[in-house]
């Protein structure tokens, strides 16, 4: 950001204007990528746009659309910030029609970067035509037949060679995925911020065999039969109070480093939501902008919402940090707290009335009489479509019925 001060006054020049000075963007479509390995790249279904007189680099994954805007210039590069993780696409613009630069991941240790190119596309070529059609239902496992192997069910949708979906596993889902499929082969992506998924598969009628790649940190093989039938646990049955526990209790410090103490009075005789959360989980932000909705409908009849962050930094500070960031940039007016550095294994001695707590988000729903009537593992967000929907349905019955005792 380039800064002049007039008298008292301190006005700044955006990096968007530092960039028309330098190179001026083509708008249009661009066919990018994140290079996993020397092998291996996820695409980025990307534009770019004006928006007055800025750029905004456009993401999509499926049905959504992540807005990035220049936030500053580092060097020669040009830093565009994801609006909901502490994640970055650091670029050059080379060319009118050329980025080249990383996605640097700030919740990940080792200054975790992947390079990323994009080039504004002339021509689109024609996919080969699919010789089968995945849409449906599958049962999914991913590392099959190996101790660290996870269940997950495959939702698809295809349309001619365009692939829409998601995996739905016990502790949340793959958000919004889409892809490709030609010949007999295919591929899902997601570049969200918080995470860089790509599936590889190749189909016939009844089963795929594929490669997940997760960044450029983690691959293993999955595999998926067709199931229409096929469910996972009930999230609702994972997590629950321990034999002889009766009470969620807990000591944690707010914001500004004050120690909050809960039951208080200020929860006494209210329906209480407590979130076990992170700023740097994507299912975690999908939940959060729920109980956004959630709490401006219910509040005013005695709902509160305690949510606590475990978070990728290391001291309390840094901690503390990225909770009020996501609290002042999404509005949010419910009570948020800081659990500490992002480990399940913390989060359960916090919890110690639990079992286990074995995903963010976890959440607790306790009624006006302070009694556990909830406890629900994961999140299946907006891309998992009648999932989700069904939850959303379950979950606001179950406030309601709550305030109504």
């Amino acid at each position: 950001m380039k800064f002049i001060t007039i008298g008292a006054f301190t006005l700044f020049i955006s990096a968007n204007a530092l960039l028309a000075q330098s190179v001026s963007l083509k708008t249009g479509v661009y066919k990018a990528h994140l290079q996993l390995n020397q092998t291996t790249a996820l695409p980025v279904r990307l534009t770019v746009e004006k928006q007055h007189k800025s750029t905004l680099l456009i993401i999509r994954n499926a049905e959504e659309r992540i807005e990035l805007k220049a936030t500053k210039k580092v060097g020669d590069s040009l830093v565009f910030s994801f609006p909901n993780f502490d994640s970055e696409l650091r670029v050059v613009a080379t060319k009118k029609r050329h980025l080249k630069g990383y996605w640097i991941n700030f919740n990940k240790a080792n200054n975790y970067r992947i390079p990323f190119e994009a080039h504004l596309q002339s021509t689109i070529a024609e996919p080969v035509a699919a010789l089968n059609d995945i849409g449906g239902k599958w049962e999914a496992y991913f590392s099959p037949k190996t101790p660290d192997q996870e269940m997950a069910v495959g939702l698809f949708n295809q349309t001619g060679n365009a692939v829409t979906g998601t995996f739905l596993t016990e502790t949340g889902d793959y958000r919004f995925l889409e892809g490709v499929i030609e010949g007999s082969s295919f591929y899902v992506s997601c570049f969200d911020g918080s995470h860089a998924f790509l599936m590889t598969g190749s189909v016939d009628q009844q089963t795929i065999q594929g490669t997940f790649y997760s960044g450029k940190h983690f691959q293993t093989t999955w595999s998926a039969s067709r199931n229409e039938s096929f469910e996972l646990s009930n999230p609702d049955s994972l997590t629950y109070l321990k034999e002889n526990e009766s009470q969620v209790k807990f000591t944690l410090q707010d914001l500004a480093g004050n120690n909050y103490i809960y039951p208080n009075s200020a929860t006494e005789n209210k329906v209480v939501i407590i979130q076990i959360m992170g700023t740097w989980c994507p299912n975690c932000m999908d939940e959060t902008k729920y109980y956004k909705e959630l709490y401006a409908t219910y509040h005013s009849q005695g709902l509160e919402i305690i949510s606590i962050g475990y978070e990728a930094a290391e001291t309390f500070e840094e901690q503390a940090a990225k909770i009020k960031r996501l609290q002042e940039r999404h509005k949010l007016d419910f009570t948020f707290l800081v659990g500490g550095k992002a480990n399940k294994g913390k989060a359960s001695q916090d919890f110690a009335m639990l079992n286990e707590v074995i995903s963010f988000p976890t959440t607790i729903f306790i009624g006006r009489d302070g009694s556990v009537k909830r406890i629900h593992t994961g999140f299946n967000g907006p891309g998992t479509g009648k999932y989700y929907t069904e939850y959303v349905e379950k979950t606001n019955a179950l406030i309601e019925a709550l305030l109504a005792e």
